[in-house]
């Protein structure tokens, strides 16, 4: 297993399994976003340029897509992002500007800073505008009132499991929503819990190991950095259960920036929030919100796009900054 965290400008190679795929890491990240995409087993990264545009030859319109939005933090009012809801209304807009309508959303989780009612009507009024169904699973965030996470699920928790957890298909995609917030800690692991994983191996049995899968959560399912706290604790034991799967691509929140790994056939990849940046892993005494230039904020926020790849490969995706 390799643990390397795949970065800009870096190559590398899948050392477990050379024949079957060799990675690598474009330095392309520059522009609006990056597009991942598998070019002669090779999955490839393509810039897309200041108006969003992807290269010419690359087409997103015949594949099916979805979209990840992430950490919107409604009713934060730091000096980070002082207008979160104006940051989120962009994001949006971003996603409407498509040429092609998503299939489905993805949020990733902390929709709210505080888990209050009001936070959570104003978050649900703006996503209103998002062009198609939204799956959701919680942050910490979302989990701070008197009931553990009662607002969220009252309000999303409809037909899931345990404390939130299901899954769904959509597209030839088996999609897994997990929970892994709600013994959350300040700078300590999270963890999953036994019922939920005794739930993803029932689950995961009837799922054929062609079927492309995508699990997000809002905590990396893998330790990004331990110290903070940025990683799950039983995320391993979840990780096994997958492996033997052909395609599996792994979402999460929660870091605020764009990490990915490739470990065999999994890809895992935390996105950038709609509300505020976060320091690199190590990169300050602590976590929290990080206040840049407020002609720079916008680089540091975005969504991500991820397209269906034909075949026994990675899924392809498209990060794109509000900038």
């Amino acid at each position: 297993m390799t643990n390397d965290i795949f970065k800009p400008d870096e190559t590398t190679q899948d050392v477990e399994n050379p024949e079957r795929r060799k990675l690598l890491k474009c330095s392309a990240w520059a522009g609006a976003g990056v597009l991942w995409m598998l070019s002669g087993g090779i999955p490839k990264a393509f810039a897309l340029d200041a108006a969003g545009k992807l290269p010419a030859g690359v087409v997103l319109d015949g594949n099916f897509h979805f979209v990840q939005i992430s950490d919107s933090h409604i009713g934060f009012n730091k000096e980070a992002n002082p207008e979160p809801i104006k940051t989120l209304q962009e994001a949006i807009g971003k996603i409407n500007a498509f040429p092609v309508k998503p299939s489905l959303i993805l949020h990733t989780g902390d929709i709210t800073h505080l888990s209050k009612p009001a936070e959570f009507d104003t978050a649900a009024e703006i996503l209103k505008a998002l062009p198609a169904t939204v799956h959701y699973v919680p942050g910490e965030h979302d989990t701070l009132d008197e009931g553990g996470g009662k607002l969220f699920l009252e309000r999303y928790g409809k037909g899931t499991k345990g404390t939130g957890w299901y899954s769904f298909d959509d597209h030839g995609v088996h999609f897994i929503a997990l929970i892994n917030v709600l013994n959350f800690k300040q700078g300590q692991m999270t963890s999953l819990g036994d019922e939920q994983l005794k739930w993803l191996a029932d689950d995961l049995r009837s799922v054929k190991t062609s079927t492309p899968i995508v699990v997000f959560a809002h905590i990396p399912l893998w330790t990004v950095y331990e110290p903070w706290g940025w990683g799950t604790q039983d995320g391993d034991q979840a990780l096994a259960l997958l492996r033997k799967y052909g395609s599996v691509t792994i979402l999460n929140g929660h870091i605020h920036q764009v990490i990915q790994k490739v470990e065999g056939n999994i890809t895992f990849h935390t996105a950038r929030g709609t509300a505020y940046p976060q320091p690199a892993p190590g990169a300050a005494p602590s976590p929290g919100p990080m206040k840049v230039p407020a002609d720079q904020l916008r680089s540091y926020l975005g969504i991500t796009d991820v397209v269906t790849v034909q075949g026994d490969h990675p899924l392809a995706l498209v990060n794109s900054t509000l900038s």
